[in-house]
């Protein structure tokens, strides 16, 4: 783990701006960083700033992933469940830092224990991205969440709580005052948003991936119990029926989606509600179960029709990973964000706001829970927070480099610190 950079002011002299919004890089400017924001213009920078020459390099805002699982990826499952508590701990923190040295200065956990985490990282005590999290997600008996054998008693059968429950990754609820009571919990842990399993999914060992997770009532009861903390539930889905009940309910984001009809993607547009979605491919994960890969590659086959009727639709369209308990995988986060643009038809500069500014409409969805509300995340402009990437090369017109962050990155900052600096050899190596 390497030692963490103050904070300081930063001019970044001539460079070509991505803002994370417009189509265009602007002409070549100078950008102040101050107070960890982006200064307006006309400030007039500290004369102990560290200079960046940057010679027409594209300035661009800190890339984001919307759907991560920093205990999941950390960690294999046999680590998480057979292993030492505090193993999963310390490898998320090591991914943390893996995270955002790929680029990716703000990330939504969809499952797990990071509010402790999230603390660590915004008091600049170790590397890594601002963190959105959900805590445990919120799961019926026998469906995505419920790691269990099959042996053992549920909860309110006698039972205890499972090893995924002790650590804080899932927490399985039936009915609604226990439903109430887990998104509660949550909220009491520090989550921003809540995530409830509402369809099967290719990980879990007892739920094909038609099945519907959650009554109608139970679900309306987590949208309400968010709603009274001023936040919002994203549910985990990939089949119409279960997309169509959880819009129904009032969540605000569809996790995956893959499977759901083209009807149902347009209702999405309709009512408003976010699809914060994957481009999978079937090698992204291996499943030792042929029953856990079948599901996978049938997930796999929908990506294409999902995000092409997204577009089609105009639907609130989030970018994210959802790389889950392969250590080894954790690289192909910059491949999956590249993979808009060379695999699923979008421009370099739609995946680039999609994983910029509109990553962060959809974290703003979080309102009086949103931890960064101080500022605005995804953008360069007056007032912003100060994370921002400097690139060898133009992204937009070559989104390709950010699948190679070693080597053109130049600059990395986040919250006003400079983790990598290869220009002027200052600061973080």
């Amino acid at each position: 783990m390497s030692a963490v950079p103050a904070c300081e002011p930063v001019l970044f002299r001539g460079v070509r701006v991505f803002d994370g919004v417009g189509e265009e890089l602007s002409q070549l400017r100078d950008v102040y960083i101050e107070n960890r924001r982006i200064a307006d213009p006309s400030t007039r920078p500290d004369p102990d700033a560290r200079v960046v020459d940057a010679e027409g390099r594209v300035l661009m805002p800190g890339l984001t992933d919307a759907h991560v699982h920093l205990f999941g990826i950390g960690s294999t499952q046999a680590e998480l469940l057979l292993g030492p508590t505090g193993l999963g701990y310390y490898n998320a923190l090591a991914e943390a830092e893996g995270m955002l040295m790929r680029g990716f200065t703000t990330v939504r956990d969809m499952g797990g224990d990071t509010g402790a985490l999230k603390q660590v990282l915004d008091a600049g005590l170790f590397p890594g991205p601002r963190i959105y999290p959900s805590q445990a997600t919120i799961s019926q008996t026998s469906g995505h969440g419920d790691f269990s054998a099959v042996h053992e008693s549920p909860l309110p059968l006698g039972g205890r709580p499972t090893r995924a429950e002790d650590i804080g990754f899932t927490r399985i609820a039936d009915g609604v005052p226990r439903v109430l009571t887990a998104v509660r919990e949550q909220l009491k842990k520090g989550a921003s948003q809540i995530k409830v399993m509402a369809g099967g999914g290719a990980a879990s060992s007892y739920d094909p991936l038609d099945v519907v997770q959650y009554t109608a009532d139970e679900l309306r009861a987590a949208v309400q119990a968010a709603r009274d903390w001023g936040t919002y539930v994203a549910v985990h889905v990939y089949n119409t029926a279960g997309v169509r009940r959880a819009v129904e309910a009032g969540v605000a984001s569809i996790e995956h989606g893959h499977l759901a009809d083209e009807e149902t993607i347009a209702l999405l547009a309709e009512h408003g509600v976010w699809l914060s979605t994957q481009p999978f491919l079937e090698s992204d994960h291996v499943y030792a179960s042929p029953d856990s890969a079948a599901k996978n590659r049938e997930i796999c086959d929908g990506v294409a029709r999902t995000l092409e009727w997204a577009r089609r639709f105009g639907v609130r369209l989030a970018f994210g990973t959802d790389l889950l308990l392969d250590p080894a995988s954790a690289h192909r986060q910059s491949d999956m964000f590249v993979r808009l643009n060379t695999e699923f038809g979008f421009s370099a500069v739609q995946a680039l706001r999609t994983a910029t500014s509109g990553n962060a409409g959809l974290f703003a969805t979080t309102g009086a829970r949103d931890p960064y509300r101080d500022a605005r995340l995804g953008v360069i402009d007056t007032g912003a927070w100060a994370d921002v990437l400097l690139v060898e090369g133009d992204p937009t017109q070559d989104l390709s480099l950010l699948a190679d962050p070693a080597h053109t990155l130049a600059v990395i900052v986040k919250d006003g610190r400079v983790y990598k600096d290869a220009l002027t050899g200052a600061g973080r190596s």
